[in-house]
């Protein structure tokens, strides 16, 4: 094969993982917005994307989550890098005029979010996140999808770089240590499987490399049992699909190594109830990374609000 039809295909599997990702995490999001607030098993367990839930959207619309990923990319594109300003201006504006919101309107933001873009309206100071220990909500972790792409080694990042912008991206409005160490340790997964173009690391491989290298990390001890595989040995009932960065982190883990194909996981994290979009939205942001846009199912990509928009989005993180 000669080299530029190497680059080409090269980048083709690229933009399959990278489209994967983003539109995975909105098919999560997607998804579990039907079981929203609900306490866990007490409700018919989803088998397809319904709609509904406390916003009552229509089946294939989406909450925070993609919103905010969606704000950040914008932000990527438009600056050529990490901004942490220009990302604020752009959450604010989906907080008051809803811009990226499916509806039209911010109908969904977490308080964490909430708290730091008052923080940053009263100061102007951009990197306004918390590092109060009960301020580790999952907010940073579940629109996170961009940042892996943008700073890929496809893309000539290295893995510090992507440590670093990870946690750069959380601290505008997470700087509690476990929700930056979750948002880097996610970051670093996703730039594992993109940097092994065309060929899909197993996972079980993995997850040997993810306790290798986060072994050898001094991180929280919260996360420290997570990177050593207790998403591995836990049963359904040990995991909870709450707000809690770790939990989320643990439960996105656990249905990404507890299944076979993008939908079966899906459908595991969403059935955590509790948090179910954001759980949701976190595994399918990995999920999609490792199997790619052309493994996920047609017709929930048929429903799925945006889609073409989120596509175009990811192709531009890869190429731009």
């Amino acid at each position: 094969m000669n080299h530029s039809t190497n680059n080409k295909d090269n980048k083709k599997w690229m933009l399959d993982r990278a489209q994967g990702a983003m539109i995975g995490l909105a098919l999560g999001d997607a998804l579990g917005t039907t079981l929203e607030f609900r306490q866990k098993d007490t409700y018919t367990p989803l088998e397809d994307i319904i709609g509904g839930g406390p916003f009552n959207l229509q089946p294939g619309q989406w909450t925070d989550d993609t919103s905010m990923m969606l704000c950040l990319t914008d932000s990527l594109l438009a600056v050529g890098q990490h901004n942490a300003q220009d990302q604020m201006k752009r959450y604010t504006a989906w907080w008051k005029l809803g811009e990226n919101s499916v509806t039209g309107q911010c109908f969904d933001i977490g308080n964490t979010v909430a708290d730091a873009l008052c923080v940053y309206e009263t100061t102007n100071v951009a990197v306004a996140g918390s590092s109060d220990e009960w301020s580790a909500g999952n907010g940073s972790l579940m629109r996170l999808a961009p940042i892996p792409i943008f700073y890929s080694s496809f893309r000539n990042a290295t893995e510090e770089d992507v440590l670093k912008a990870a946690k750069l991206s959380s601290i505008t409005t997470h700087a509690e240590q476990r929700a930056i160490e979750s948002c880097q340790i996610m970051a670093w997964l996703m730039y594992r499987i993109f940097d092994d173009i065309g060929r899909v690391l197993s996972k079980s491989e993995l997850f040997t490399q993810l306790a290798q290298y986060w072994g050898k990390t001094t991180i929280h001890d919260d996360l420290h049992q997570v990177v050593q595989g207790s998403f591995l040995t836990k049963t359904r009932e040990e995991i909870k699909g709450s707000g809690f960065v770790v939990k989320s982190l643990e439960a996105a883990l656990w249905s990404f190594a507890n299944s076979n194909t993008f939908k079966e996981g899906a459908l595991l994290a969403a059935n955590l109830g509790e948090d179910a979009d954001t759980t949701a939205a976190i595994y399918g942001q990995l999920a999609g990374a490792f199997y790619g846009y052309s493994q996920l199912p047609s017709s929930w990509l048929e429903k799925l609000a945006w889609h073409d928009d989120i596509k175009e989005r990811a192709t531009l993180l890869v190429v731009s």
